[in-house]
């Protein structure tokens, strides 16, 4: 059975770079998959549905439910190891209902906790625009990537609180002190 993490956090949180230090960690029992790592690999490849989802990314808009879910699902199903760390994703109560739903009824995966990595939104600000990666990390699309990830946070939290699989983790500490925190919440869920 595969054992699903799913680690939130407002852009520029360090959820990504956490969960990859963790999975380097851990070669041959975990594996880690951004949300917006596998998006921008389709765009990158150029075709149709990467076009497609580009002109909602480089908006800072969610991308439709369909092409989220099949993404995550596909990766989740090939993930070589049976622990996998997947950041970025729910974003929307949509997506959590989606996900929940998808995962009630499939018993190959079994989502064990959500974690969410905590910080406020000038650090998530300062990290974004000094990162300078492409169209996403500009002030405009930053703004609307944050009210986007903040507007349905207090609900996902709270189901994911009245499920007991929330964990919160303060991400503006040192990205050791992170990764270990992290790294051994996730060993004892295992």
């Amino acid at each position: 059975m595969k054992k699903l993490f799913l680690i939130i956090g407002a852009p520029g949180s360090g959820k990504t770079t956490d969960a990859q230090i963790i999975a380097q960690n851990n070669p041959s029992t975990m594996v880690h998959y951004s949300t917006g790592d596998l998006l921008r690999d389709e765009v990158a490849s150029g075709s149709e549905l990467g076009i497609q989802i580009n002109s909602f990314i480089s908006r800072g808009l969610i991308v439709p439910i369909d092409i989220a879910i099949s993404t995550i699902t596909r990766a989740i199903k090939n993930a070589p190891n049976d622990i996998i760390l997947f950041d970025g994703y729910p974003r929307s109560m949509e997506q959590m209902n989606e996900l929940d739903s998808y995962l009630t009824q499939d018993e190959t995966i079994k989502l064990v906790s959500v974690i969410e990595v905590v910080v406020s939104e000038q650090v998530a600000r300062d990290r974004v625009l000094g990162r300078a990666r492409g169209d996403d990390d500009k002030e405009e699309v930053f703004n609307n990537r944050m009210t986007v990830y903040t507007t349905p946070l207090r609900e996902i939290q709270r189901f994911y609180e009245t499920t007991n699989l929330l964990k919160k983790i303060d991400g503006e500490r040192s990205i050791e002190e992170i990764v270990n925190d992290m790294e051994q919440f996730i060993k004892t869920k295992i």
